[in-house]
C-alpha cells in the first residue's frame, strides 16, 4: 500500500481545486495559466510517486520496546523502612517489604503466606508493611491506610492491620472509629492523627516509593529488595535460602 503523507495528499487536492476554480472563473484565468497549473500538478504527482517507491523499499521501523509492567525481577531495589511498622526481629538479615492495600482481596490472601514465611525464618526475617491504596478502584483504601498509621501512633498498628483485613467490606469512617474503640485507643487522638498532615504525608511517601520502583498493583512483595514473583512459601524459600547461604559465607 502506498504510504503517501497527508501533506502530499492535501497538496494534490489543493492543486486540483485550483484547476477547478480556474474553470469556474475563466474570465480572470487564461487557458495558458490553466495549462501551467496542470503541468505543475503532473510534476508534483511524479515526484510523489518516486517518494512512495522509496518508502516501499525502506525497511520497516523497529517496534518500540515494550513497557515494563512492574518492577524488574533481576534488579535489587533500595527500600528504606522509614517509619513503617515492623513485625519480627528488628535486626533480621532478611527484610520482607510489602506494598499493599487494605481493600484489596489479593492482599488479604497474601497475609497467611507472609505469616508462614515469618514462621519459617523466625530469627532471620522481618516484615515491613508499606501503604499503597489503589484509590481509583478502592474508595475506602486511603482512609484505612491512614487509620492503620494512626493506630501505630498508639502502639496498635498490627492489631488495627488485622481488623482492617478481617473487615475489608466495612472500612467506612464510622467503622474505622468502631475498630479504634474495640482496640481501646484514645478515639479523639486516633481521629485527629488519622486526618493529620503528617499521616497523609507518610501514606504519600509510601506511594511515591512504590511508583519509583515500578509498583503498579497490590500486593507487591520484595525480599531484601528483590521482587517476589511466586507468592507462596516455596517462592519465599527460593529467594531467602540462597540469601542466607551467601550471608553465612561472609
Amino acid at each position: 500500500m502506498k504510504r503517501r503523507s497527508r501533506f502530499a495528499q492535501a497538496l494534490v487536492a489543493l492543486l486540483g481545486t485550483a484547476v477547478l476554480a480556474a474553470g469556474c472563473a475563466q474570465e480572470t484565468v487564461s487557458p495558458e495559466e490553466i495549462a501551467e497549473i496542470k503541468s505543475q500538478q503532473k510534476e508534483i504527482l511524479a515526484k510523489l510517486n518516486n517518494i512512495d517507491k522509496k518508502l516501499d523499499k525502506a525497511p520497516a521501523a523497529a517496534p518500540p520496546p515494550k513497557r515494563r509492567s512492574g518492577p524488574d525481577p533481576d534488579k535489587k531495589y533500595d527500600l528504606p523502612v522509614a517509619n513503617s511498622a515492623i513485625k519480627g526481629p528488628q535486626d533480621g538479615s532478611i527484610t520482607i517489604v510489602e506494598f499493599s492495600d487494605y481493600q484489596c482481596p489479593f492482599c488479604a490472601r497474601a497475609e497467611p503466606i507472609i505469616a508462614d514465611a515469618l514462621k519459617a525464618y523466625p530469627t532471620q526475617a522481618r516484615f515491613v508493611y508499606k501503604q499503597f491504596p489503589l484509590t481509583s478502584i478502592h474508595p475506602h483504601a486511603m482512609a484505612a491506610s491512614q487509620a492503620a498509621i494512626a493506630a501505630r501512633m498508639q502502639g496498635k498498628f498490627w492489631e488495627m492491620h488485622e481488623l482492617l483485613f478481617k473487615n475489608q467490606r466495612a472500612l467506612q469512617p464510622d467503622k474505622l472509629k468502631e475498630y479504634a474503640q474495640e482496640l481501646g485507643l484514645d478515639v479523639d487522638k486516633f481521629e485527629s492523627d488519622m486526618n493529620s498532615d503528617a499521616v497523609k504525608k507518610e501514606v504519600q511517601e509510601d506511594m511515591r516509593l512504590a511508583r519509583t520502583v515500578g509498583v503498579r498493583g497490590t500486593p507487591t512483595i520484595f525480599v531484601n529488595g528483590k521482587l517476589l514473583r511466586n507468592r507462596s512459601i516455596e517462592g519465599f524459600k527460593e529467594l531467602i535460602d540462597p540469601m542466607l547461604k551467601e550471608s553465612a559465607k561472609g
